[in-house]
């Protein structure tokens, strides 16, 4: 089987690109080196902050370094692109104005699964950073599909918890944060809960015991299987 390369634009953080790549290896059922998903990774920490940007109001915006990254990726021979940091995809235009290439876009994919696994009417609840509420990226993509949203109702905690693992990876602390905005969804009626943070994914397996809940590098991880195996875009069409 011909496998196409995806590029991955990375280094947001840097951990989160490492789980990306982990849980893309352990998801390919492979007998030799030849079965897996051939990566062009681009890691730069260097990306402009999307906090600093779309919450403080004072950093550069982020949007010109994506599309440097991406276009070095289609450059290397990416046939498409994959970026495991769910706040950045405010910025998927900048991205694919400057390539040819597709961009398996995570907001689409966690909206589609979204409708699939609990229809239209259902309520999801959001276990992201305060930048996605802000920019209400995720938010549109579920409305309309017919979902409503729910949120933690204060942002602080979950925006210290992602400050707290960029800087001293899964602790204890961000652990009992995210399970108990966890709860607060559960309670609130959320009949499905998004990890759609990748620091958060980190720490996924926090979530309340009594969550149904999916992370969204999860569902990159298998729209790039798809992608690089069949060259098609699945759930991003």
């Amino acid at each position: 089987m011909m496998l196409r390369p995806i590029g991955i634009l990375g280094g947001m953080g840097p951990e989160a690109t490492s789980l990306l790549q982990r849980k893309l290896v352990e998801a390919v059922p492979a007998s030799d080196d030849r079965d897996h998903i051939p990566l062009l990774i681009d890691m730069n920490p260097q990306v402009p902050s999307r906090i600093a940007h779309l919450i403080e109001g004072a950093g550069e915006d982020p949007g010109p370094t994506l599309a440097a990254m991406a276009r070095r990726l289609q450059d290397f021979g990416a046939l498409a692109l994959a970026m495991p940091c769910n706040t950045a995809h405010h910025y998927a235009k900048a991205i694919t104005d400057a390539v040819d290439i597709p961009l398996l876009n995570m907001v689409e994919l966690t909206a589609d699964h979204a409708t699939k696994a609990i229809g239209s009417g259902g309520c999801v609840g959001m276990l992201a950073s305060p930048a996605m509420r802000r920019t209400r990226l995720i938010e549109t993509a579920l409305r309309v599909r017919g979902l409503s949203v729910v949120w933690p109702a204060d942002d602080d905690p979950m925006l210290a918890a992602i400050r707290k693992i960029k800087i001293d990876g899964p602790c204890v602390e961000a652990r009992e944060t995210l399970r108990a905005a966890s709860k607060e969804l559960a309670a609130a009626g959320a009949d499905l809960q998004c990890v759609a943070c990748s620091e958060f994914s980190l720490i996924a397996d926090s979530v309340a015991a009594e969550a149904n809940a999916i992370d969204t590098i999860d569902l990159l991880v298998r729209a790039m299987i798809e992608f690089s195996q069949t060259g098609h875009l699945g759930e991003t069409e």
